[in-house]
């Protein structure tokens, strides 16, 4: 079993997403005063989750067309395949 590295660091950025999303939706408008007005929490919060749904789509890919292992050695014991 080989471990994808994409799967947890895509479900971390996705969660930190989320959460900082989150928080970008329920803040208070007076504290943009110091980010000119712009509401940077929810910025990078929606920036952070689409990478991180891209990590675990990515994730997702690979292991689709990655063939199984198993599969893969007993190919190689038996010389390929060649005919």
């Amino acid at each position: 079993m080989q471990l994808d590295i994409r799967i947890p660091i895509g479900a971390l950025f996705t969660m930190l997403g989320v959460i900082l999303a989150g928080y970008g939706l329920v803040e208070r408008s007076d504290s943009f005063a110091r980010s000119l007005g712009h509401n940077i929490d929810l910025s990078w919060g929606l920036v952070i989750l689409v990478v991180g749904l891209l990590f675990l789509a990515l994730a997702r890919r690979g292991a689709r067309s990655a063939p199984p292992a198993a599969v893969t050695q007993v190919e190689e014991r038996s010389g390929g395949g060649e005919g």
